[in-house]
């Protein structure tokens, strides 16, 4: 409900809550089909898998044990399990390994301890709140890059301009916050804490966050000839401040934009 989500919004999920159990409420996740998805990860070896498996390896979560409750192989078979499930669907969109998925579901393996409730939880949550992120070309990665230079244009004109001036747009310096949903940014609590947020109101809200990420760095950003230096690496994120520049964002934008903004990552056009 908006009372539920907007509470979460403000003072975040209780820690009283099993934190394994937020991912299953928020996307409404509540019967995982055990055999179905046994049945995937004991078909054998896929197309895909390979590619999966070198991808698997660039996962850099640090803290909090990340390594020792995520490992390599788990995520190879939730991923190729996901391949295999959306392989037989026919609609407009096509479900394929891609870029930046194996960042996009580790969370899921990170917060709930049963691989197969991850699974079901990382597919509803793909297939349902971003497809356009999964397809090959990126759909959804790069409408999104384009519209947070058409918001920072507006909001933060000087810098924009600024970064216009040296040659920098959002698909250079944003593609890793926006492709990750902010989880290239470290610390990992704060991530899990901004998806909590993500799952409640729409990831759309991400590309708002990025640039909220950039204003710590705005006054060097700005005094710098060469800013791209700065821009490789983000602050370590604050959900808290973050989450609070990004919602008064969204009042200063024109409502058609945002319209765009939130039909961004699921919309086929």
């Amino acid at each position: 409900t908006r009372e539920v989500t907007e509470a979460i919004l403000v003072v975040g999920i209780p820690n009283a809550v099993d934190q394994t159990l937020k991912p299953k409420m928020l996307l409404m996740v509540d019967d995982p089909g055990v055999k179905r998805y046994m049945a995937y990860v004991s078909s054998g070896p896929r197309e895909y898998k390979e590619k999966i498996r070198n991808d698997t390896f660039r996962v850099q979560y640090v803290g909090q044990g990340f390594r020792d409750r995520v490992r390599e192989d788990m995520l190879v078979c939730l991923l190729d399990a996901f391949n295999q499930t959306t392989a037989a669907q026919t609609s407009q969109l096509s479900f394929t390994y891609v870029q930046g998925m194996n960042v996009l579901a580790a969370p899921f393996l990170y917060t709930i301890p049963s691989e197969i409730e991850a699974f079901y939880c990382f597919a509803r949550f793909i297939e349902f709140s971003c497809p356009l992120y999964v397809q090959q070309t990126l759909e959804g990665v790069h409408r999104g890059l384009k519209l947070l230079d058409r918001c920072l244009k507006i909001v933060y004109p000087d810098l924009f301009g600024h970064l216009r001036s040296k040659n920098l747009s959002a698909e250079i310096y944003a593609f890793p916050s926006v492709l990750t949903l902010c989880a290239c940014t470290p610390p990992l609590d704060q991530v899990l804490q901004l998806w909590d947020i993500l799952l409640a109101f729409g990831v759309h809200l991400n590309v708002l966050c990025a640039i909220a990420q950039l204003l710590p760095m705005r006054d060097d950003v700005m005094a710098s000839t060469s800013p791209m230096k700065l821009l490789r690496t983000f602050p370590p994120l604050e959900v808290q401040s973050v989450m609070g520049i990004a919602v008064t964002l969204v009042r200063d934008l024109p409502a058609g934009l945002y319209d765009e903004l939130v039909k961004r990552p699921y919309e086929v056009r």
